[in-house]
């Protein structure tokens, strides 16, 4: 009974020590807590593998984004200089100053915070402070403080600028006010020493250094060249730990002009008296050395300074010697002689008779000034004579005067390739009554523009050979071909000297020392159902006619007041004009009669030393 007992005592107590081994909730925990570390690991894994292998890209953009860095070479325009090498534009440096709208905010929330953390600060003297800075800094650049704060407040922008191009001392000053989110960087701004003289010329470059006129837009590429650049990677400190890669640029290239600047500077001194004197609304003045066809001086009045264009209004920006056409008028009528002498239907001392002074065309009207009877092709030039042009273009056949036309350059562009420039008004017809080709004999019915006048007499006074006007300095000569015979432009000049001598109708043209030749042109400026009361003056020719070097054309536009024929306000302006630029090109005098005067008087001051 006892064993009994006592195995009834082990049996419970075996069951009671299994009831204790049962699994315990601290057993589940650390089942889980592994399970979930490694769903972890192996999800990290995963994403690992993703982001490494399947799509990588957005990784690598944000870690180039922080190491990568572009840095371009820097670059300044190539120079634009004249015939001689005087600098007519170059690029000089500046700043521009710059926000960071967010930085501006950063830190104004940075004095809001640590005002709430130290209590010492004082967040209103701070706010004083910096309102002091930013009115300081709009007084010094010219704006409304409100504006200005008003630019830089959008934190979602990273770049704004404040204005561009300020000076040095400006920019010195700006550095100096320290202002949370204001920066400089460095670029350059483009300055034309010659201001108002060569503007139409040169033109000028926008804020960003890029030509918008003129020469400075015509070869903006060449100017520009193209910036290099370099591609790095820097490290947590900013240092450059290795050059990815290098991209070479295109330097800037220099621009030589045929322009020579002492005749340019004297011509549009000249004409900027001649239209303040007459009272004009514009002039143009063109100098094109005959044997090359190189353009030495360009003007027109009125200019601008294209360092400060602020307020300039557009007509002041026109080239008008290469974008406005005009009826030349009488300036044109050797043409009509030419083709007379070319043909053959007339030789130099024909006589045309020009009675009674006027004849009737078609139901119109062709007239002289007075009737002038008989008169010789020099007399037809010398009196400007209406009737004596129709005639003799009148006698050629049509084909052969309208030829004569084209050869000069007058129905086609200069060759000079110049921005907006204009290829004149020429209404080419199936018919031609015999009105029509007669007022195309002196100037009516057509329309050129100085640049084309220029050229015509360039071909003149070279002996009838034509070549394309240049105004960039060539390499190599330009391709030239002849047009007119050397004998039938020899006889033109020996005829159009007389205009410019006594009697002629433009005596003030006329150049002490030099045998100059060429023509007045006084036309009408055409309205609507004809022509009006404003004229346009011409007055071109070339000198020294023994031997041609230069070929200059004067244009005054609408001059008031009583003088308004070309010999009394395009004439004088010519003479000063062209006797300068012979004297600075060193060209020897060609009038035998003015050096015959002036040896005679060295003999009579040398005799009179002696016999003292």
């Amino acid at each position: 009974m006892s064993r009994v007992t006592a195995n009834t005592k082990s049996k419970g107590r075996t069951n009671q020590a299994k009831v204790n081994s049962a699994p315990s909730l601290l057993h589940w925990r650390f089942i889980i807590v592994i399970t979930a570390i490694v769903l972890v690991f192996v999800g990290l894994s995963i994403r690992a593998a993703y982001i490494q292998v399947v799509s990588p890209d957005l990784l690598i953009q944000r870690g180039d984004n922080r190491t990568l860095r572009t840095h371009a070479n820097p670059l300044h325009r190539g120079l634009i200089v004249d015939r001689n090498g005087q600098q007519l534009a170059v690029s000089v440096p500046v700043r521009a100053i710059w926000a960071d709208p967010k930085a501006v905010a950063q830190s104004i929330e940075e004095a809001a915070k640590k005002a709430e953390e130290d209590p010492s600060f004082d967040l209103k003297a701070k706010q004083r402070e910096n309102k002091k800075r930013w009115k300081a800094l709009a007084e010094i650049l010219g704006q409304d403080l409100d504006t200005l704060k008003e630019k830089v407040s959008n934190p979602k922008k990273r770049f704004v600028y404040v204005q561009r191009q300020v000076s040095p001392a400006m920019a010195e000053y700006v550095e100096q006010l320290k202002l949370d989110g204001i920066y400089l960087r460095d670029e350059s701004r483009r300055y034309y020493p010659s201001g108002e003289v060569s503007a139409h010329v040169v033109g000028f470059t926008n804020v960003d250094d890029a030509g918008i006129e003129g020469i400075e837009k015509l070869y903006n590429k060449w100017l520009a060249g193209a910036q290099g650049s370099r591609k790095i990677r820097r490290d947590g400190k900013g240092r450059m730990v290795e050059l990815i890669e290098s991209e070479e640029g295109e330097k800037p290239q220099d621009i030589q002009l045929t322009i020579d600047q002492r005749i340019q500077a004297l011509a549009y001194k000249e004409l900027k008296q001649a239209v303040q004197y007459y009272e004009a609304t514009s002039g143009s003045a063109v100098v094109v050395a005959v044997n090359t066809g190189e353009i030495l001086a360009l003007v027109n009045s009125p200019s601008f300074n294209p360092n400060n264009r602020s307020g300039v209004s557009a007509h002041r920006i026109r080239n008008r010697a290469v974008t406005d056409a005009y009826e030349p008028g009488s300036s044109i009528k050797p043409l009509a002689v030419l083709s007379a002498l070319e043909f053959g239907s007339a030789q130099v001392d024909t006589l045309i008779d020009t009675s009674p002074g006027w004849m009737h065309l078609g139901g119109n009207i062709v007239r002289d000034s007075r009737n002038y009877g008989e008169i010789d092709l020099t007399e037809i030039i010398r009196k400007s004579s209406n009737m004596g042009t129709s005639k003799l273009a009148l006698s050629v056949p049509k084909d052969f005067l309208l030829d004569m036309y084209y050869n000069v350059g007058l129905m086609s562009d200069s060759g000079a390739n110049l921005l907006g420039e204009s290829n004149g008004i020429f209404n080419e017809r199936n018919r031609w009554s015999d009105f029509e080709l007669s007022t195309l004999s002196f100037g009516y019915g057509i329309s050129v523009t100085a640049l084309q006048l220029a050229r015509m007499y360039s071909i003149l006074g070279d002996g009838g050979i034509r070549r394309p006007l240049s105004i960039i300095k060539p390499d190599t000569p330009v391709e030239s071909e002849r047009v007119i015979s050397a004998q039938a432009t020899k006889q033109i000049l020996q005829m159009m000297e007389s205009v410019t001598e006594q009697n002629g109708s433009a005596e003030q043209a006329h150049v002490p020392g030099y045998r100059v030749a060429g023509k007045t042109g006084t036309s009408r400026k055409a309205v609507a159902n004809g022509y009006g009361e404003e004229y346009v003056n011409i007055f071109a020719g070339v000198a020294p006619v023994s031997n041609p070097q230069l070929a200059v054309v004067i244009l005054i536009n609408e001059p008031k007041g009583e003088l308004y024929y070309a010999g009394q306000t395009a004439a004088p302006v010519f003479s000063k004009i062209m006797a300068a630029s012979l004297q600075m090109l060193n060209v020897p005098p060609d009038d035998k009669t003015v050096s015959s005067l002036a040896v005679s008087s060295v003999d009579v001051n040398k005799r009179a030393a002696n016999a003292g």
